[in-house]
């Protein structure tokens, strides 16, 4: 079963096409890779696909229902959620609170009880830490979970960002460059963090230039290459096809 459908999306900046005509399909229960050099248009296809930027044209279906276009916090409510390439994170908050974050819709209470903090703000603000508790844990953070992020290692934000995305139940994840700054350690506590998260049912779309951990983890790979697509297939083929080889793996041969 199609858990995310693209059809023909197009996001034009002015006269620059930073993705064109771009048609995939992504099974639910999957991991599947978007690859390709810098510029290639991964970043913007996130945006698009989490709402940070509307499609000039074409269509996103999300489980049959067009998304295309949205505000972030619709998309997000139901059920796509994603990490950063760049760290967006509340540096002067700790772990819970800032996975806490990720639960805000899973929470009901409005300004008014949260200002005057009554019983019943308390009581979900109680129900929403043991959510974040629960990401923290699936995410082996449990030494950091009252760590103010700023006293935290690099290695450790990346994982805090995919509990933060975690903790609002997502049936579809983007990680964007989830291994990026990384050492061959904590690339590998990645790998197995997405294999867990997949096991766990959660669709995971992820953004990658750490070709060790797309070909480990990855049932099907995308590759773009200035906004188009390239070639799609399995790790082995894409491993393998020429194109791809020219445009984006033998920048690094």
């Amino acid at each position: 079963m199609q858990c995310l459908e693209v059809k023909g999306i197009e996001k034009v900046f002015g006269g620059l096409k930073a993705v064109s005509e771009l048609d995939f399909s992504v099974e639910a229960g999957s991991v599947y890779a978007v690859i390709g050099p810098n510029g290639a248009g991964k970043t913007t296809l996130f945006n698009m696909l989490s709402g940070a930027y509307i499609p000039t044209s074409g269509s996103i279906l999300f489980n049959g229902v067009e998304v295309a276009g949205l505000s972030p916090h619709k998309i997000a409510s139901f059920g796509i959620t994603r990490t950063f390439q760049n760290l967006q994170i509340f540096w002067n908050m700790t772990a819970l609170e800032n996975v806490m974050v990720g639960c805000h819709l899973k929470g009901s209470c409005g300004i008014f009880s949260a200002l005057f903090r009554l019983p019943r703000m308390m009581a979900e603000e109680k129900h929403l830490a043991a959510f974040a508790s629960e990401a923290i844990a699936f995410c082996n953070l449990n030494d950091w979970k009252h760590v103010k992020a700023n006293a935290m290692p690099y290695g450790i934000l990346k994982k805090l960002e995919i509990a933060r995305a975690l903790a609002a139940g997502p049936r579809l994840i983007l990680l964007d460059e989830p291994a990026a700054g990384l050492n061959d350690t904590e690339t590998a506590e990645i790998t197995g963090l997405i294999t867990q998260i997949s096991s766990q049912g959660v669709t995971v779309l992820l953004v990658e230039h750490h070709m060790g951990l797309v070909m480990t983890v990855a049932d099907r790979v995308l590759a773009l290459n200035y906004g188009e697509k390239i070639a799609e297939g399995t790790p082995h083929e894409i491993q393998n096809n020429r194109k791809v080889i020219e445009a984006y793996l033998g920048q690094n041969s």
